[in-house]
């Protein structure tokens, strides 16, 4: 492993929207060097490049995971490439952080946690709601007992009219399945249901029931030119090992202004994600309390010695190579919503509850060709 003073040599594939932001990242991270870009787009390539000053960059990503001064890379690729590019680069020996979701379906999200486990290489899934404030506070009362038993876990994901593409933002990707697998479910509520799983310490899966819609109107010239065949918004229930539950609402597009956040229940307490909100009941009173998250922060990190490593998920990312800090288990979280929302899928489908292994057999692989 590499020692705490280590610099961390990364290669990014993919340097679209995604990709620009990552090396952005990077560039502000002490201990972070980014060595070498590839995409297959030439002109758009060299536009990141010369605008970062990264002088080493290959269209073919194969290149970039050759190389023996890399040690870890960062694939920012639409859902369907993230296990052939990933897969391909554990195998080449490096450690791998890629965008959620964690692929296209269960099937290949599996496939990638396999091979990271045969090559003895990191994996880690970009999850940035695990290192918000809300995440890191309700953490803190959950684990300090003072919600009691901790026994359901809702999760809330709104946009009044927010689908890529269709909506004015993005590429017709993210709304194909041939490119995206799935929609609302995959690309935004991949970080509720990731949050929530960690705050219910990432249980067992066991069954789900779900439904998925597109109903609100779609300009037609959009819609023709998008190609658009993914869901708007899906709803799931989700029984979980040791007698948990959770339920998600997860809607790109919605007639509402907001959802009122995602919610954790236990015996002696409730936290609201957001805004945040902890209450209790003490006798006959009912106790409603907001909180100061950012002094709850700067006493995690002047008071209890918290450095850096919980900032961001890239900043932990490299800690984590570094060796200063224990890996989160996002790429196991990962896998676990690609089995809640594939479930939501399966279930929609054959109009009833599933179970987990239902799904994990059904499950193939929707992974474009490298």
């Amino acid at each position: 492993m590499p020692c705490m003073d280590d610099e961390i040599r990364i290669g990014i594939i993919g340097t679209g929207q995604i990709g620009s932001r990552h090396l952005d990242t990077y560039q502000k991270i002490p201990g972070a060097r980014v060595v070498a870009l590839a995409d297959v787009n030439a002109s758009e390539l060299s536009r990141v490049a010369a605008g970062h000053g990264i002088e080493d960059t290959c269209t073919d990503f194969r290149r970039l995971i050759a190389r023996d001064d890399v040690q870890a890379v960062d694939v920012c690729l639409h859902n369907n490439l993230h296990m052939p590019v990933s897969v391909a680069a554990l195998e080449a020996g490096k450690h791998v952080y890629c965008e959620k979701p964690m692929a296209g379906s269960y099937r290949d999200a599996e496939a990638m946690m396999a091979a990271a486990r045969k090559a003895g290489r990191r994996l880690s899934i970009q999850l940035d709601t695990l290192f918000s404030a809300e995440t890191q506070a309700a953490r803190w009362l959950i684990r300090d007992g003072r919600l009691g038993k901790v026994y359901h876990g809702r999760t809330t994901g709104c946009r009044r009219r927010g689908r890529p593409f269709v909506d004015g933002y993005g590429s017709p990707a993210f709304v194909q399945k041939r490119n995206s697998g799935g929609g609302a479910l995959y690309d935004s509520g991949v970080y509720r249901i990731t949050q929530m799983l960690h705050l219910l310490g990432n249980p067992s899966v066991e069954r789900i029931s779900g439904k998925t819609y597109q109903e609100i109107a779609i300009d037609e010239k959009r819609r023709t030119a998008s190609g658009y065949d993914v869901e708007e918004s899906g709803f799931g229930f989700v029984r979980l090992s040791g007698n948990l539950t959770m339920d998600i609402v997860e809607c790109w597009a919605v007639h509402l202004d907001q959802l009122n956040g995602s919610v954790v229940l236990g015996s002696e307490g409730g936290v609201r994600l957001n805004p945040f909100g902890f209450f209790q009941s003490v006798g006959d009173l009912d106790l409603n309390s907001t909180a100061d998250l950012s002094s709850f922060l700067y006493r995690q990190h002047n008071v209890r010695g918290v450095g850096d490593e919980y900032d961001s998920p890239q900043v932990h990312w490299v800690r984590a190579l570094q060796g200063r800090v224990e890996l989160l288990p996002t790429a196991e979280l990962a896998l676990a919503a690609m089995l809640v929302s594939e479930g939501i899928y399966l279930s929609e489908k054959l109009g009833r509850e599933v179970s987990a292994e239902e799904v994990k057999n059904s499950s193939i692989s929707n992974a474009i060709a490298v």
